[in-house]
């Protein structure tokens, strides 16, 4: 038994092991490898939930709008948390809307009530003492500060600068040195949660301050777009509203799999039957690119949904059409006589200008649909793209690199049992 065919075995042992491993897991003493299927997070249309977008009524444009759409998203995310929600999707969509998907939760009103409400900020003394309000703040903006380190910076009105100099002066004279420095902390509350709790380091007396410390640019911008809220920056008028039942979304996605593995087995006989040895290793290849595809979606945690599994069907298809042209290229060159060997580098190098282009076309389009595109829509161009890469991969390096070792085994020299005629 030469290399190659050694090689082969190894090569389905492992192709059937790891699909074993995608349908079942094992579980090897302290080793556990879960199923595909419980590892892939599914969308809110597939695990139930309430997805509502809010768009903002408002005539302002440009970098003001951003700005406080920002701010807006951040407070959202704020008072989404509160509700317990596991994994909440907030984004924002266009210029003017947001889009929030919670996961779980099965009454839209109740993620409304929570989302629009009116933020009650307060800044508090460690006896639980409200300082100033949200309505003493004028400006709260992220800076660096003298260490060109991120920051907040923080300017009251007339009201809350002269408290906030009676306080920060008291904390001083009452807790004086860097070992008070835990005494004199000023926490900052939104809807009766602490999101900040900075130390006084010297009285503010001009009613400007500068919030520092172990700060990252996005969590000081963050910061600064909460202490911004009292209510909502923009007023935001819902557009649309849905809840779907957790049963409704699995019968959904157990109808999508039954009609996948449908597909997949006509795929797979369809391709021994045209093109026999080629087609045999054309589903390898394919059973390859979907463990690869499922496993990519998985690292990266991708939300699966319908259009999604769309998407990620449609890579299927475009990876299958790829390996249709290697072989009807292949073909045509056993035709005028080549020999197998021969017939399949031809093959190959023909086929990959087409294969290429109708790739990237694609992928193009992949690329428009997700940067303009909103939610469902993002995520069936996520499975798409990805699939796309996957599948070019597969089929131009995967399957010649199977077909090669096929052709070393010299199994058979009949140009029949490679497509030929």
């Amino acid at each position: 038994m030469n290399k190659s065919r050694i090689l082969f075995i190894v090569l389905i042992a492992a192709i059937l092991f790891a699909s074993y491993s995608a349908i079942f897991g094992f579980d090897l003493g302290n080793y556990l490898v879960k199923p595909y299927g419980e590892e892939i997070d599914l969308g809110l249309d597939l695990s139930g939930g309430v997805y509502v977008v809010l768009e903002a009524d408002t005539d302002e444009t440009g970098d003001e709008l951003q700005k406080k759409m920002q701010q807006t998203k951040a407070i959202m995310q704020q008072r989404v948390d509160g509700l317990g929600v596991a994994e909440p999707n907030i984004t924002i969509e266009g210029t003017d809307r947001i889009r929030v998907e919670l996961a779980g939760l099965s009454n839209p009103q109740e993620a409304i009530d929570t989302i629009g409400k009116t933020a009650q900020l307060q800044f508090r003394d460690l006896e639980g003492n409200i300082i100033v309000t949200g309505e003493n703040v004028d400006k709260s903006e992220f800076t660096y500060n003298q260490r060109n380190q991120p920051a907040v910076a923080l300017e009251f009105d007339s009201v809350g600068t002269e408290k906030f100099a009676e306080v920060t002066g008291d904390l001083m004279e009452k807790y004086p040195g860097e070992e008070n420095r835990d005494n004199r902390i000023i926490e900052i509350v939104l809807d009766g949660k602490a999101i900040s709790a900075p130390s006084v380091s010297e009285q503010i007396v001009n009613g400007r301050s500068l919030i520092d410390g172990s700060y990252t640019v996005e969590s000081a911008t963050n910061l600064a777009n909460l202490i911004r809220a009292g209510a909502l920056p923009l007023e935001m008028t819902e557009i649309e509203v849905n809840a779907v039942g957790p049963s409704l979304g699995l019968e959904s996605l157990d109808t999508s799999v039954k009609a996948a593995l449908i597909g997949l087995r006509l795929i797979f006989v369809f391709m021994i039957i045209l093109y026999r040895i080629p087609g045999f290793v054309a589903d390898l290849a394919l059973t390859i690119y979907i463990l690869i595809a499922l496993g990519i979606f998985i690292y990266l945690d991708a939300k699966l949904t319908l259009p999604g599994i769309a998407g990620f069907i449609l890579s299927i298809g475009m990876a299958v059409d790829a390996n249709v042209i290697i072989f009807e290229r292949i073909k045509e060159e056993l035709k005028i006589g080549k020999t197998i060997r021969t017939a399949l580098d031809s093959g190959f190098k023909r086929a990959m200008t087409t294969i290429i282009d109708a790739n990237v076309t694609t992928l193009i389009a992949g690329i428009v649909l997700y940067n303009f595109g909103t939610g469902p829509i993002r995520g069936f161009a996520v499975t798409l793209m990805i699939g796309l890469v996957v599948s070019m991969f597969t089929a131009v390096f995967i399957t010649r690199f199977i077909l090669k070792m096929v052709v070393k085994m010299e199994i058979s020299k009949n140009k029949k049992l490679f497509g030929g005629a």
